[in-house]
């Protein structure tokens, strides 16, 4: 796994081994933020299951302004702290916490590119957006990207939409934005 874009670029990152976290692929990132382009740029960041990092990490590389990270297993954290090191990022900050919890404690948090990438098939996504409706943590004119099984239907609530989905083998991206009327 590695930066495939921006300042950072070639930097390889850290994984956690063992199957409990599924980074994206580097084929899948390139085709997200290929599809994100300038929307990265000085951008405020929420990775809300953060996994290895390696989302939030390329936005970084890419140009965001900030990213914060939410990740509650141990062994994830220890390997973003260690990629925010290897990296040297001072504008990423972790929360060692659960994504449900960090969204109940910081209601007014406001971002302009929200990725969710939980585990597969637990229906994560769907509660996730719903969590992140009310009060709607997505800027105006933000994105969400949301990586689930390609199986996977998502419940959307107001006052989301789907803007576009691609799929990649067994996996399948969501871009989601804010209904404007």
């Amino acid at each position: 796994m590695r930066i495939i874009a921006g300042e950072m670029r070639g930097r390889k990152l850290k994984t956690v081994s063992g199957m409990d976290t599924r980074p994206t692929a580097d084929k899948v990132k390139g085709a997200i933020f290929n599809v994100l382009r300038e929307k990265v740029q000085d951008a405020r960041v929420l990775d809300l299951f953060a996994g290895t990092g390696n989302l939030a990490l390329e936005a970084l590389s890419q140009g965001a302004q900030e990213v914060v990270l939410v990740e509650k297993a141990y062994t994830a954290q220890k390997v973003i702290q260690e990629n925010l090191t290897l990296i040297g990022e001072a504008q990423a900050k972790l929360y060692s916490m659960d994504a449900f919890e960090f969204l109940k404690q910081y209601p007014e948090a406001r971002f302009d590119l929200i990725f969710l990438d939980p585990p597969y098939r637990q229906e994560l996504v769907s509660k996730a957006l719903s969590s992140l409706s009310e009060p709607c943590r997505l800027t105006e004119f933000g994105v969400i990207i949301a990586e689930t099984a390609s199986e996977e239907e998502l419940q959307l609530s107001e006052p989301f939409e789907i803007r576009k989905t691609s799929e990649y083998g067994d996996t399948k991206i969501w871009y989601i934005q804010r209904c404007i009327e």
